[in-house]
């Protein structure tokens, strides 16, 4: 089996955050949801989808599968996962170990796996080495809202939408707070503040948030790789810490484990470099006994290739869903939480290919990509 091409798909679909103010990315509004899908066919027929971590119009990203990894893939025998991910690592490591080319990566990576599973006639959990479950709960990720009473009536909705697992991305403690009186005491909420502190202002927050029992303090300084700063919240803290999705590999969380930084490692399959990373990483954090909830903030391949990951996890971790509306969604099966849970696909590979009318209709070219 060899590969004969590569096409990186650049979808923008329009979407909502259910409020009546778009929210900001990259400083402007967040109207529309950027979906980087890479098709890896190949001369047996049998075709991969792999989907690359992607926001705010991102042509270099396009760029940089197009013109540095695809052309390297060709002629490759694609179940040969693990030396083509070590080929590209190895060859484009002085264009940088996080971004650009590890999102890259790890889209190729996980088209490869679905090959794999395609070409086995088993779906991606059975060769992560079975399920421990047919369903995983799933967590809506609610976005910043900025006031009490928006944060309140959003948890009002999810909850009644069948979700029971939340994770914030509040800075405000009152904000915090006021979705733990809106939630109720049993309802595991996690927060995510997006690395705004100092050590010393991160372990102010975590005691003045202590009330609201949180599931985990996620990223609480700045730069998200100051292992030491978290380990240090951690211990003088009154939360539990997480942190993992802006990690570049293995080697990354090494030294977060090594520092005592986390309670929870959170790897993201679209960012640091697909299926394969993950699996060194869980090992890995298996050994420091820190438990392993992967990062999601996609809706296509890699929400999938996540999914099975988690079901193959003895702990079976929850999935984390952006609480966005797409006006069509890059699967035809939109993979919606049914009672806060989504099932396991069971058909080869990932289980889903993207929809092609999806592919047709909010494809956008290069010319549209940069934003003026």
């Amino acid at each position: 089996m060899k590969i004969t091409r590569v096409v990186t798909h650049f979808l923008s679909i329009p979407c909502t955050a259910h409020t009546e103010h778009a929210p900001l990315i990259g400083g402007r509004e967040w109207t529309h949801f950027d979906v980087v899908l890479i098709r890896i066919d190949t001369d047996e027929g049998i075709t991969g989808w792999g989907e690359a971590f992607g926001r705010a119009r991102d042509l270099p990203l396009k760029a940089v599968i197009d013109t540095h990894i695809a052309p390297k893939l060709i002629g490759k025998d694609p179940t040969q996962i693990a030396v083509i991910k070590k080929q590209l690592e190895f060859e484009l490591h002085n264009f940088g170990r996080i971004g650009p080319v590890a999102y890259g990566i790890a889209g190729v990576d996980i088209a490869l796996w679905d090959i794999l599973g395609k070409r086995a006639g088993l779906p991606l959990y059975a060769l992560l080495g079975g399920k421990y479950t047919s369903k995983i709960d799933v967590y809506a990720s609610l976005l910043r809202y900025g006031t009490v009473s928006e944060v309140e009536r959003i948890t009002h909705k999810v909850l009644e939408e069948g979700y029971r697992h939340i994770k914030l991305h509040e800075i405000g403690i009152q904000e915090n707070l006021a979705a733990r009186r809106a939630a109720g005491p049993d309802i595991p909420i996690y927060l995510d503040v997006n690395c705004p502190w100092d050590v010393r202002q991160a372990i102010d927050a975590s005691h003045a948030l202590a009330e609201g029992k949180f599931g985990w303090l996620e990223e609480p300084v700045w730069p998200p790789e100051n292992y030491a700063g978290i380990a240090e919240v951690r211990r003088r803290g009154a939360l539990r810490t997480a942190a993992g999705e802006n990690a570049g590999s293995a080697a990354d969380f090494k030294l977060a484990f090594e520092a005592g930084a986390l309670d929870f490692a959170q790897p993201d399959l679209t960012k640091t470099l697909g299926i394969s990373e993950a699996i060194r990483i869980a090992a890995l954090a298996d050994a420091y006994n820190v438990a392993v909830v992967p990062h999601n903030a996609v809706y296509g391949p890699g929400l999938l290739a996540t999914l099975h990951f988690n079901a193959s996890r003895p702990d079976t971790p929850p999935l984390e869903r952006l609480y966005f509306a797409l006006e069509k969604h890059p699967l035809s099966q939109a993979l919606e939480p049914v009672n806060g849970s989504i099932a396991v696909p069971e058909t080869p590979g990932l289980g889903f290919d993207p929809d092609p009318e999806v592919i047709e209709r909010y494809s956008v070219g290069v010319s549209e990509l940069a934003w003026s």
